[in-house]
């Protein structure tokens, strides 16, 4: 679990690496969404994760799709 205060950030996911898991859905279903055509994975816009979490996601993609990409404003 993540500080009240720790520092949001926005992610990314590379759609060349992704191989469609799903794990990122799973774990962030508000994050991330899995494409109806594709099962592709795609950051849903304007939601952030604390950092902590980010790092959590980003060493659990099993393809390393998932990057993160600036903090959040």
């Amino acid at each position: 679990m993540s500080a009240p205060d720790e520092e949001r950030v926005s992610m990314a996911v590379d759609e060349d690496r992704c191989i469609g898991i799903g794990q990122c859905e799973l774990l962030e279903p508000d994050v991330f969404r899995l494409g109806d055509e594709d099962a592709i994975s795609r950051v849903v816009d304007g939601v952030g994760l604390a950092r902590s979490r980010a790092l959590e996601l980003v060493d659990r993609c099993p393809s390393g799709a998932i990057s993160i990409v600036e903090p959040v404003a």
